[in-house]
Protein backbone atom coordinates (compact mmCIF):
# COMPACT_ATOMS: atom_id res chain seq x y z
CA UNK A 1 0.00 0.00 0.00
CA UNK A 2 1.33 3.29 -0.86
CA UNK A 3 2.29 5.46 2.70
CA UNK A 4 0.55 8.43 1.08
CA UNK A 5 -2.90 6.02 1.35
CA UNK A 6 -1.76 4.61 4.34
CA UNK A 7 -0.76 7.40 6.76
CA UNK A 8 -4.05 9.20 5.06
CA UNK A 9 -6.13 6.29 6.48
CA UNK A 10 -4.44 6.63 10.06
CA UNK A 11 -4.98 10.71 10.74
CA UNK A 12 -5.57 10.37 14.73
CA UNK A 13 -4.13 6.99 15.56
CA UNK A 14 -0.48 8.23 15.62
CA UNK A 15 -0.76 11.19 18.35
CA UNK A 16 -3.07 8.35 20.23
CA UNK A 17 -0.25 5.23 19.54
CA UNK A 18 2.37 8.07 21.18
CA UNK A 19 0.63 9.16 24.24
CA UNK A 20 0.67 5.29 24.69
CA UNK A 21 4.14 4.26 23.64
CA UNK A 22 5.52 7.21 24.09
CA UNK A 23 7.31 6.99 20.38
CA UNK A 24 7.30 5.84 17.33
CA UNK A 25 4.83 4.27 14.73
CA UNK A 26 1.54 2.45 15.27
CA UNK A 27 2.33 -0.64 14.94
CA UNK A 28 0.52 -2.82 11.48
CA UNK A 29 -0.51 -6.13 12.21
CA UNK A 30 2.30 -7.53 10.08
CA UNK A 31 5.12 -5.70 11.69
CA UNK A 32 7.18 -8.79 12.67
CA UNK A 33 8.98 -7.01 15.07
CA UNK A 34 6.35 -6.21 17.46
CA UNK A 35 4.57 -7.83 20.21
CA UNK A 36 0.96 -9.26 20.14
CA UNK A 37 -0.17 -6.44 22.78
CA UNK A 38 1.24 -3.69 21.06
CA UNK A 39 -0.49 -4.97 17.75
CA UNK A 40 -3.87 -5.48 19.53
CA UNK A 41 -3.23 -2.34 21.59
CA UNK A 42 -2.93 -0.31 18.15
CA UNK A 43 -5.88 -1.88 16.57
CA UNK A 44 -8.00 -0.91 19.65
CA UNK A 45 -7.14 2.17 19.51
CA UNK A 46 -8.15 2.58 15.80
CA UNK A 47 -11.20 1.11 16.30
CA UNK A 48 -12.35 3.31 18.72
CA UNK A 49 -11.32 6.48 16.75
CA UNK A 50 -13.05 4.65 13.78
CA UNK A 51 -16.16 4.67 15.66
CA UNK A 52 -16.11 8.04 17.21
CA UNK A 53 -15.68 10.05 14.02
CA UNK A 54 -18.79 7.36 12.52
CA UNK A 55 -20.39 8.72 14.98
CA UNK A 56 -19.88 11.98 14.91
CA UNK A 57 -20.51 12.08 10.65
CA UNK A 58 -23.89 9.97 11.57
CA UNK A 59 -24.94 12.75 13.89
CA UNK A 60 -24.09 15.49 12.49
CA UNK A 61 -25.99 14.17 8.80
CA UNK A 62 -29.18 13.88 10.77
CA UNK A 63 -28.96 16.90 12.64
CA UNK A 64 -28.71 18.44 8.90
CA UNK A 65 -31.79 16.52 7.50
CA UNK A 66 -33.33 17.80 10.52
CA UNK A 67 -32.71 21.00 10.21
CA UNK A 68 -33.55 21.08 6.04
CA UNK A 69 -37.07 18.86 6.85
CA UNK A 70 -38.09 19.10 10.33
CA UNK A 71 -38.41 15.66 11.10
CA UNK A 72 -35.81 13.17 12.67
CA UNK A 73 -34.86 10.51 9.95
CA UNK A 74 -34.79 6.79 11.08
Amino acid sequence: MEASVRSAGRGGEEPAWKLVEGEGDAPDATDEDRAWKQILLAAAIQGAIFAVVKASVDRSGTAAVRRLTGTWPG
